[in-house]
């Protein structure tokens, strides 16, 4: 049961690898300090936000919303969409170009 295991074949390290310096960001290294009022501002755009109101879990088969036009403000019940227009309930479709805004009543 004497067996002689091989010996592991490392290399030596001669030199100072700080690798994790020129990759590591802090927020203590950064001087823009965030305002918390900006905080409140929505950056999602039109797209993002008709694909949360239709993968949210409230959203089964149709859902009531708040949609800011270029020229009103309409309250629809939107039933799906497709590349270019929501639809609604009454089968109108409305073009998503145009949408400037749109939220869950």
């Amino acid at each position: 049961m004497n067996k002689k295991i091989p010996k592991v074949f490392a290399n030596k390290v001669d030199k100072y690898a700080g690798n994790n310096e020129r990759v590591f960001y802090s927020e203590k290294n950064n001087n823009i300090t965030l305002n918390s009022d900006d905080s409140k501002y929505e950056t999602k755009n039109i797209y993002q936000k008709i694909n949360d109101i239709f993968n949210s879990p409230n959203y089964i088969y149709k859902a009531d919303v708040e949609i800011k036009l270029k020229d009103k403000v309409v309250s629809k019940r939107i039933v799906g969409k497709n590349m270019t227009h929501l639809i609604t309930m009454e089968n109108e479709l409305i073009p998503i170009s145009d949408i400037l805004d749109i939220s869950i009543k």
